[in-house]
């Protein structure tokens, strides 16, 4: 096939149509006398021309120039009149009959994954079992044909056919992909975790594939923090995370993906009692956290490059690295879409973000809430394995809400069922410290009745409902109603039968 016909359509008639004005529009411009227009064409056709999609030297015949000179001879427009005709058939495919455009659409539904060699084989080989269809069409007829309506090649979103990968192969089809940006700085965050390609040492003597968390800023593409982990976990996003807040301040809303670590209860719960809205990415999606994919690829092309020869390198020395380049080189470098650096539309945006609260506060807010019941035998419920006293003073609750991180059992709280309110830290039984027989008093309970007053009787005297009683019936006048009897005990007899 030659090259002027794998030229696409519009650009290929263009030039064509450019290439034919430039050979007559010297005739156009200065028309020829009469009789001298056989003249004009005769040196036309012996001159030589380079061909304008081979760029070979190449003369053209005198039919040809003269046809295209009378075409655009009284045109107000000659390039268009030297564009080449679209054909009728144009579009309609004649070439693949409605026998095989039915088959070829429902092979493409079941199988968008599949490549065009693919199709075409798997078609070919249905045509073979078919005995009245007509001629198999080419290859490039059927590629041309799928082109054209839109039967491209699409990567699968998941492995397998699972309810969400369908889910998201049927929004992927159904909805537009469209680029976003929120209007003001720290308005939308973007978190996620990316496995880098350099390995690292560890202290053990392993190599490791460290894991970054990056936090960027989605209308400056400011990156708050990047830290470099040995894992995935619920500890390093928070940990990561709470550097990013304290480093820039609490934004409106964060983006992330459905990966354990984003969805985990302290995770979650965090953002909740921070107010910041947790927008989750569809499964599958990964194509509306893409401005993480692109931090990524310069993380990966500008930064690991420069550290692919280090053979020992350790994770402190990566973090390093990292915090030096994004705070010298990303954030200070001219952004192309932006047209000016993160750090400087970050500063110039208007932004709706609020001050961070201090370390202790974040680190508070960041812990999952349960529900346990409190054992009377001893005070103490269990959490994760580990058992913790509960101050004596809530001893008569029998349900206790407390809050806690997974990773740090040190750190518990119980808290105030209704809102959530820390009331005080509980903390690991001690079971080899209690066995010195020393015991605290118990603190009064808020359920504990005051000090009785002088008048109240004692536990064994008459209750005060029972005394009320008789002295109403005492004031009727009435005697009382039943028939005293002195009961005398009888003697005991102790004569020996």
């Amino acid at each position: 096939m030659s090259k002027s016909r794998t030229m696409s359509g519009s650009a290929g008639d263009e030039r064509w149509a450019h290439f034919r004005f430039s050979i007559i529009g010297p005739l156009l411009a200065a028309p020829p006398g009469p009789g001298e227009l056989k003249e004009a064409l005769d040196r036309l056709a012996r001159t030589l021309w380079r061909h304008p999609v081979t760029g070979e030297w190449k003369r053209f015949g005198y039919s040809t120039i003269e046809r295209w000179y009378y075409r655009a001879l009284k045109e107000n427009d000659p390039v268009a009149a030297l564009t080449r005709k679209i054909r009728e058939d144009a579009g309609s495919h004649p070439s693949l009959s409605l026998e095989f455009r039915a088959p070829l659409h429902l092979q493409y539904k079941g199988h968008p994954g599949w490549s065009y060699q693919l199709h075409y084989d798997n078609l070919d080989a249905w045509a073979q079992e078919q005995s009245d269809l007509g001629p198999m069409p080419c290859y490039d007829s059927v590629r041309r044909y799928m082109k054209a309506c839109g039967l491209i090649k699409r990567p699968r979103r998941g492995r397998g056919n699972s309810a969400g990968v369908v889910a998201a192969e049927t929004r992927f089809e159904a909805f537009e992909i469209r680029s976003y940006e929120s209007e003001y700085a720290l308005a939308l965050w973007h978190l996620d975790f990316h496995a880098g390609s350099l390995r690292v040492l560890c202290p053990n003597g392993e190599w490791r594939h460290p894991r970054l968390v990056g936090v960027l800023d989605d209308h400056s593409r400011l990156c708050c923090h990047a830290q470099w982990y040995l894992g995935e976990t619920a500890e390093n996003l928070v940990h990561g995370l709470g550097q990013a807040l304290m480093k820039r301040g609490l934004p409106r809303a964060l983006m992330t993906d459905n990966g354990s670590a984003m969805i985990a209860a302290e995770t979650v719960q965090g953002l909740e009692r921070l107010g910041i809205v947790h927008e989750r990415t569809l499964p599958y999606s990964a194509y509306q956290n893409g401005k993480q994919e692109v931090f990524w690829a310069q993380v990966e092309g500008r930064l690991l490059a420069m550290l692919e020869g280090r053979r020992d390198l350790e994770l402190a020395e990566l973090n390093e690295a990292t915090l030096a380049w994004f705070e010298m080189e990303y954030n200070r470098r001219e952004h192309s879409e932006l047209g000016t650096t993160p750090l400087a539309r970050f500063l110039a945006a208007k932004d709706v973000g609020r001050t961070c609260p201090d370390a202790r506060n974040l680190r508070e807010a960041f812990t999952a809430k349960v529900s346990r019941k409190q054992r009377r035998s001893d005070g103490t419920v269990t959490v994760e394995g580990v058992r913790f006293e509960i101050p004596s003073r809530y001893r008569h609750l029998e349900r206790l809400s407390l809050r806690y991180a997974a990773w740090d059992l040190g750190r518990v709280y119980l808290s105030d069922a209704r809102d959530a309110r820390i009331l005080c830290p509980v903390y690991p039984l001690d079971k080899s410290r209690n066995a010195d027989a020393c015991r605290r008093r118990k603190e009064p309970a808020p359920a504990d009745p005051p000090s009785p007053p002088p008048e109240t009787p004692a536990a064994d005297g008459m209750p005060p409902l029972l005394r009320k009683l008789i002295a109403e019936y005492g004031a009727t006048g009435l005697p009382p109603a039943y028939l005293p009897k002195d009961e005398i005990p009888e003697e005991r007899n102790t004569t020996d039968e």
